[in-house]
């Protein structure tokens, strides 16, 4: 269950990040307070999942799937580049990401 509330906390924290480009430096309520919201939910989900998975790998994994997260909604929500390096790249973080769960001794 820990492995479920580390991708939660992941997908919150694209949240949080893609919710900082809404909130326009927080000058506009409502995406100020979702992007509070995720922000929260992400650091309590990740501070559970810390409970049995190591430190290092738990962070590790948490800013990776935000990293892919927020890289991808920027190509498709701001037509951000989708240049092959920095496809490769993502590539590689997800490569990490999936390593570092093979090798944790976690449930």
């Amino acid at each position: 269950m820990a492995w479920v509330y580390l991708m939660l906390a992941g997908l919150f924290e694209c949240g949080w990040a893609v919710g900082l480009k809404y909130s326009d430096g927080f000058s506009k309520p409502i995406p100020t307070i979702l992007t509070f919201a995720a922000m929260v939910m992400s650091v309590w989900l990740l501070a559970i999942a810390m409970k049995t998975i190591p430190v290092g790998t738990a962070y590790a994994v948490w800013t990776g799937i935000g990293a892919i997260g927020v890289a991808v909604l920027g190509m498709i929500l701001f037509d951000e580049s989708r240049d092959l390096l920095k496809l490769l790249c993502l590539f590689l973080i997800v490569t990490g990401i999936a390593g570092l769960k093979l090798v944790s001794s976690s449930a």
